[in-house]
């Protein structure tokens, strides 16, 4: 059966799922409402299980010559005095490579596997679900039918909001500052380094770059900086390790703020959020990429096995689903509380079993999907 399909958003989540639905034979419209000069400047880090939802995608050659592997991640405290370090390569052997590069060559990757165009410049003005179907009206007026429209369109998606299927994500009360570093020193493995409420990661992205990505956790209400490079400076003055140097070399900072998104449905009639829209959360254990490349995978195979009948390939979808992206979410609340323990105490419970409780809030993920 040919089904019409809408894939709203085209960032990671939704080329992914669109990936997913032609591997899986369907043909898929794609809009996306920034424009296409609009790309994301930041780096990105790809655990293992993103790798292997990559291969499943078939998008695993042209990946392979970008970025950074990562073999080690390295935790130590403010002063850059070792707490523990967890051998990654181990971690996920015989799922998947773990790698850093940049998120504008993720993406670029993900749109070549499209296999089709992606229409910038188009916002979903308004969805109405309409004899099972759901009619959908463009920001270019025009107007079209879809037996299914998934909405991969982020922490804030009008799709979940048009459908009736949540409100606004929920503020952690983190801010967080991203940036791409060039002639820093020279780092070979994924480095983090704790401070009081406050962390700062960092590792090699290829090329002799780093990509930096670094928070606080602040009152909900509390507004951003509005000199983001100044206010990293200011709150990691006084780090030692690698960090005075990247420090030193830092230009370009980004800041935004992580919220979570909890909603009791992901689907309703033929309308389905994927990726971050559904069950985005913090980004502390670098899962965000991965869960929304997963359900692009889950997706496609859903489909094809339900032979055309979207209800059904939509409760499968979400029963396949839903435990794994909780549990990403209990253990991302699990690695901000540890982190926010007080140094005093949180250094020394590290040190002694550091290795054993970040191992575990991944071990699951180990597992197929």
């Amino acid at each position: 059966m040919t089904l019409r399909i809408l894939v709203v958003g085209a960032g990671i989540s939704g080329l992914a799922a669109a990936r997913g639905l032609r591997v899986a034979g369907f043909r898929p419209d794609v809009v996306e409402e920034l424009p296409a000069t609009m790309l994301p400047g930041a780096g990105i880090y790809l655990p293992g299980n993103a790798s292997r939802a990559m291969r499943q995608l078939g998008l695993d050659a042209p990946l392979r010559p970008l970025g950074d592997l990562i073999f080690r991640q390295v935790f130590q405290d403010s002063a850059g005095h070792e707490l523990f370090e967890m051998d990654v390569a181990a971690l996920w052997a015989g799922v998947g490579e773990s790698r850093a590069l940049s998120r504008a060559d993720l993406q670029q990757v993900l749109l070549t596997g499209v296999g089709g165009e992606v229409r910038y410049d188009i916002a979903v003005r308004d969805l109405a679900i309409v004899d099972g179907a759901a009619k959908v009206e463009f920001s270019d007026g025009a107007v079209a039918e879809y037996d299914l429209v998934v909405g991969a369109d982020g922490r804030r998606s009008t799709v979940r909001a048009r459908a009736g299927l949540g409100g606004a994500a929920t503020p952690t009360g983190q801010i967080v500052y991203r940036s791409v570093v060039s002639g820093g020193p020279p780092l070979s493995d994924w480095t983090a380094l704790l401070g009081r409420r406050s962390q700062f990661v960092a590792m090699p992205m290829g090329g002799r770059r780093l990509y930096c990505y670094a928070d606080e956790t602040v009152e909900p209400s509390a507004a951003n900086p509005a000199d983001p490079r100044a206010r990293l400076r200011e709150l990691f003055a006084d780090f030692g390790g690698c960090v005075p140097a990247i420090l030193d070399a830092i230009e370009k900072v980004q800041v935004a703020r992580t919220d979570e998104v909890m909603i009791d449905n992901w689907s309703t009639g033929p309308v389905l959020l994927v990726g971050d829209a559904a069950h985005a959360t913090a980004p502390s254990l670098a899962q965000g990429a991965a869960m929304a490349l997963e359900d692009a995978v889950v997706l496609g195979e859903v489909l094809k096995a339900g032979g055309g009948d979207v209800p059904a390939a939509l409760s499968a979808y979400e029963q396949r689903r839903r435990g794994r992206c909780d549990q990403v979410r209990e253990h991302t609340r699990e690695c901000d509380r540890t982190r926010d323990v007080p140094p005093g105490e949180r250094d020394p419970m590290l040190r002694e079993r550091g290795q054993q409780i970040f191992t575990g809030q991944y071990r699951g993920l180990v597992e197929p999907f």
